[in-house]
């Protein structure tokens, strides 16, 4: 019996009260909806790297276009990770506004994956300040990219090992370390699948993204580039802890041109997933404002239908 399974167990035999989540209690409120919305950070990325807002905007922005919680990129506070001052602006600023903290997004922090052990090891040690952070900031979870280098079951190996040892180090603070589907094999939904069950440990999640199903950029024009997104989806919703609607471009009916949300969301739900949908459009059609709106409105939309 796995370690994941042994937790599940022991949730039968008596301790449900113990290790149940608010979440599992949630979903037999009927009050409480299929799946919440949240905004991330990304979506607004054009503005941020213009400076039009700043990050210390993000959750008041997120409050005025009707989002109650919100998904941070690290790359919009690089420097602030160790910088207890900055984080208490930041929980300040969600409070004013009546805005949850969710997550981190981080990249830039090394390969988890490296398969040189001096660079995998520098790696984890890099995302241990983002895991302080998210402690500081009430965040559930971090998420990490799974990239690597070798064949399909050596990167598998590589970037388990990285996962487990970062994920090890989280536990004890009760930050979560989920991946996303982000190029390479990552974005191959049985490789990352097979990677956390690898893992094997119930902390070390999946952040699926709707989109990012693309495991060679270079050739994003060829069809055999693409990894089925609803497929893909499917494999990793077992393991997730948040998930990404990544959306590009709207139709006159309000449905997203590259994704089928409804047929999307429903494997979403399917896997019996309750918690954040988080928007994140990053389109160029519509104006960042107005694309996560509109990807806001389609998810209350299928909500509401899905939910009659």
């Amino acid at each position: 019996m796995t370690r994941r399974d042994s937790l599940k167990a022991l949730g039968a035999i008596g301790v449900g009260a113990v290790l149940a989540s608010p979440l599992l209690a949630a979903m037999n409120n009927a009050d409480t909806p299929l799946f919440r919305i949240s905004l991330a950070q990304w979506s607004l990325h054009k503005l941020l790297f213009a400076n039009e807002i700043d990050n210390l905007d993000f959750a008041s922005e997120a409050r005025s276009m009707g989002f109650d919680a919100i998904e941070y990129v690290n790359a919009f506070f690089k420097d602030k990770a160790e910088d207890k001052s900055y984080l208490r602006q930041m929980n300040a600023r969600a409070s004013d506004s009546g805005v949850t903290q969710l997550l981190i997004m981080c990249d830039g922090e090394g390969a988890l994956g490296d398969a040189d052990e001096k660079a995998r090891t520098q790696s984890v040690e890099n995302h241990k300040k983002w895991v302080h952070a998210a402690k500081t900031l009430g965040c559930h979870s971090i998420r990490v990219n799974a990239a690597s280098s070798g064949s399909y079951e050596e990167q598998q190996k590589l970037a388990a090992d990285g996962l487990r040892r970062l994920t090890e180090f989280a536990e004890p603070y009760g930050i979560n370390v989920i991946v996303e589907n982000h190029g390479g094999y990552s974005s191959n939904g049985a490789w990352l699948s097979g990677v956390m069950k690898q893992v094997d440990h119930p902390m070390c999640g999946t952040l699926p993204d709707f989109g990012n199903f693309c495991m060679d950029w270079s050739r994003s024009g060829e069809p055999d580039a693409w990894y089925d997104r609803y497929k893909g989806t499917g494999e990793l919703m077992p393991f997730a802890k948040a998930v990404s609607a990544k959306s590009h471009e709207f139709d006159a009916d309000g449905n997203e041109t590259g994704t089928d949300y409804r047929r999307m969301m429903r494997v979403v739900l399917d896997s019996g997933y309750r918690g954040w949908v988080g928007v994140e459009y990053e389109g160029s059609k519509h104006a960042p404002r107005d694309g996560s709106k509109l990807t806001r409105e389609l998810l209350e939309t299928i909500r509401d239908e899905m939910s009659a």
